[in-house]
């Protein structure tokens, strides 16, 4: 029997293995569970990732840009800052705190897996470095509207946002969220 070629098999296995993880969580995965979700032999899923480490890297970096093209395809944030020694600045706090607004009003589950995703590296090291690179990306568009050590903060404050949302079940503030962004953007403390 000749083998069927599927160019869009490891995406497929990638869309499954996050499906799995938003239904059941990180403890959930097995090459099993994305084998069967996935509609493929286990061997696929084997061939695509030896490890489930390799599956978690690829389902992070998936989730990571999610958000880092929304940074990309900011006018705002691609757009050369503005004259003005408040323009920056509220521009900035502003169009930041309008992208995670929108990030919060889509499906709730995609944002918590995408942190389960993140904090995952807490305990496997292999998925660091994908974590890192959520952060040197969103690092390096900030930098085009401040400077490197602010980008940084702004990235930091934007998680530790989301996180308390998230964690304690409450809603994203866009008022609140610009106000400390602003103070971060602008060096107040």
């Amino acid at each position: 029997m000749a083998r069927r070629y599927d160019p869009d098999r490891r995406t497929r296995i990638i869309d499954a293995a996050l499906a799995v993880m938003a239904a059941d969580g990180i403890a959930g995965l097995s090459h099993r569970t994305v084998a069967a979700e996935a509609d493929v032999p286990l061997g696929s899923t084997t061939y695509h990732f030896r490890s489930l480490d390799e599956l978690l890297i690829a389902a992070l970096r998936r989730c990571n840009e999610t958000f880092a093209q929304a940074l990309r395809g900011s006018e705002v944030l691609a757009a050369p800052p503005a004259t003005g020694a408040a323009a920056p600045v509220a521009g900035l706090a502003d169009e930041l705190t309008r992208l995670l607004g929108q990030w919060f009003a889509g499906e709730r589950g995609a944002i918590e897996l995408e942190y389960e995703l993140y904090l995952a590296a807490l305990r496997r090291p292999a998925l660091r470095p994908v974590a890192a690179e959520w952060t040197e990306a969103a690092v390096e568009v900030l930098s085009r509207r401040t400077d490197p050590e602010t980008a940084r903060a702004l990235v930091a404050l934007m998680d530790g946002i989301c996180l308390q949302v998230l964690l304690t079940g409450g809603s994203f503030d866009a008022d609140h969220t610009r106000e400390m962004l602003a103070r971060v953007a602008d060096g107040r403390e």
